[in-house]
């Protein structure tokens, strides 16, 4: 009975560790922007998701990968679809390229996406002002959160100072 005590506590104790941060970090994690934006590029689809979370860590800098990430907004992958927006979404202003990807992105099927590119579209502001009657038409989403999300990027586009 005392060594089964000590096989449960010690595994307990490996898990506790492995929660407390002795697990490796992850793949985006001082990565540059060129190499993030490879990793958008990526035929692996958790690849491309982790390389464009790792990309709306770097908020304007990381306006050379708009077109990847524009690009990442098409993919199969619910998650990449939606860290894709988020990137675009931490870039700003700077991705206003990606407004008529993200005004697409509003009728996806994944609320998740929809509710992320209405963000983005919110954070590019004013000049993501074409895609004002979509995120109108989003105010009647069945999903709260993506009735939210679109309401708050009209306000954001609407009263952005110029």
């Amino acid at each position: 009975m005392i060594s089964m005590r000590w096989t449960i506590s010690t595994s307990c104790w490996v898990l506790v560790a492995l929660i407390a941060g002795c697990a490796p970090k992850p793949k985006y994690e001082g990565k540059s922007v060129a190499e993030l934006e490879k990793m958008v590029r990526s035929s692996d689809p958790v690849v491309q998701t982790q390389g464009a979370f790792g990309l709306s860590q770097h908020g304007a800098e990381a306006s050379p990968a708009v077109p990847a990430l524009r690009e990442a907004l098409k993919s199969p992958e619910a998650l990449v679809r939606q860290n894709a927006a988020l990137a675009l979404g931490s870039v700003g202003p700077e991705a206003k390229s990606a407004v008529p990807d993200l005004t697409n992105s509003l009728k996806d099927s994944e609320w998740t996406v929809r509710r992320q590119s209405a963000l983005a579209l919110g954070q590019i502001g004013p000049g993501a002002a074409d895609a004002l009657p979509a995120l109108q038409q989003l105010q009647s989403d069945p999903s709260d959160l993506v009735r939210k999300a679109a309401t708050e990027a009209i306000g954001k586009i609407k009263n952005h100072p110029k």
